[in-house]
């Protein structure tokens, strides 16, 4: 169970270090990292790479390769997740709602918003993963309100699971064309993961068999990464200054994600 959490931890910290990089590569904000609003934001290149290194830092803390004594993996989780919350709340909305003034905002800028809330629900995810923080009493007020967020992580991350499930019949013509050519009958799988990914993500939500739906749910997911992103990456490796290869690692991200619910929810037992 340890060494799985921790294969979870590692997978979401590369996730997050190939977001980072990727803005220094771009010199702008991912569409899912920052909205267009607000416009100064984007005016200047130094901010994109400043929160660019800030991930870098983030996703190498969390995923254990290095341990830095003066920081606390699970204060950077609460951290991280906060800041992408932030995002949300502050950039994404903002922009969805004066889109909403002019015309109805599409399907993409709704799908970046909760991208957004996904990575914010992963870090949480991730703090929840480890045991009570040794802050100082001057130091943990914040913290510990930021603690209170930790149950919400695996609802922010459900919702995209859904709406990923969703988009399966939604764009079923589409999506077929994604399943691997070895594959018969393309829109069966095609329906057949949409379900799939609904109900895990109900699943999750309201914590129906979550230790197997989780595990399964991350069982999918690294397929997806083995026989679908990975070969796209292969194909198109500098397409969007390497989009394809940092959608490859979201990927192995989301897995993460599953795989640490899997094993911190229901069970009172952390690993540090």
């Amino acid at each position: 169970m340890e060494k799985l959490i921790k294969i979870g931890r590692l997978f979401y910290g590369i996730g997050v270090v190939a977001l980072g990089i990727h803005q220094l590569i771009i010199k702008k904000f991912r569409s899912e990292i920052l909205a267009p609003f607000p416009a100064w934001a984007h005016d200047n290149s130094i901010f994109p790479i400043l929160v660019g290194i800030v991930l870098i830092l983030a996703g190498i803390i969390i995923s254990g390769v290095f341990t830095i004594k003066f920081i606390e993996t699970k204060k950077a989780c609460l951290y991280l997740g906060f800041g992408f919350l932030v995002s949300v709340i502050a950039s994404h909305l903002p922009y969805i709602i004066m889109l909403s003034a002019e015309k109805t905002p599409d399907f993409q800028v709704w799908i970046n918003a909760i991208e957004a809330l996904t990575y914010s629900g992963g870090a949480f995810v991730m703090a929840g993963s480890f045991g009570e923080n040794n802050a100082a009493t001057g130091e943990k007020n914040f913290t510990s309100l930021l603690e209170k967020l930790i149950p919400c992580g695996r609802v922010f991350y459900s919702i995209l699971i859904i709406i990923f499930g969703l988009s399966h019949f939604a764009f079923a013509s589409f999506i077929a064309t994604m399943v691997p050519k070895w594959l018969p009958a393309p829109m069966f799988w095609t329906y057949f993961f949409g379900v799939a990914l609904v109900i895990a993500g109900i699943s999750i939500i309201f914590k129906i068999l979550i230790k197997p739906i989780s595990l399964l749910l991350a069982f999918t997911l690294l397929l997806f990464f083995l026989f679908f992103h990975i070969p796209d990456a292969v194909a198109n490796p500098s397409e969007g200054g390497g989009n394809e290869i940092v959608r490859a690692l979201i990927c192995l991200l989301f897995c993460g994600i599953a795989l640490v619910i899997a094993f911190t929810n229901d069970c009172k037992k952390r690993v540090n």
